[in-house]
């Protein structure tokens, strides 16, 4: 019974993940953190940017949890192995899929387009507002029309 727990634990974070991820983005990283996060919406000149900071920062937070959590398997390593998992699908959506980091990763699959589209829009706007969609792995069905 514990080892469904610990599974439900893992998606749910990743769900939440989601969720928070969205929220953090249009309230904070489009609001008070701007000065940090517009260098996500500016041309790159490097393989790094600014804005990875936020990643760094998730992955630290992660593997403190993984690390407090490993002595008794608590929910910590549970919820923090949930985050690694989303900051993997994130960092092969949206770093090597959207953005291309990596020039490895290409497909016409109606989902992975529709959140290219979405993505694309956000990016359309090079300013902090006005912006739209926000999430990663779920976008609006106006997306998924060619």
């Amino acid at each position: 019974m514990q080892v469904i727990i610990d599974i439900i634990t893992v998606i749910a974070t990743i769900a939440t993940m989601e969720l928070l991820s969205w929220a953090m983005h249009k309230y904070l990283f489009h609001g008070p953190l701007w000065f940090i996060h517009k260098t996500h919406h500016q041309e790159r000149h490097g393989f790094l940017e600014l804005n990875d900071i936020f990643s760094i920062g998730f992955a630290a937070f992660a593997l403190w949890l993984i690390w407090v959590g490993h002595y008794t398997l608590d929910y910590r390593l549970w919820v923090g192995i949930g985050i690694s998992i989303y900051g993997n699908i994130y960092f092969v959506f949206h770093d090597w899929f959207i953005h291309n980091r990596f020039k490895a990763f290409k497909s016409n699959h109606r989902y992975l387009m529709a959140i290219r589209r979405a993505h694309k829009i956000h990016h359309k706007s090079m300013e902090k507002k006005p912006a739209q969609e926000f999430g990663l792995l779920v976008v609006g069905r106006k997306w998924f029309r060619k």
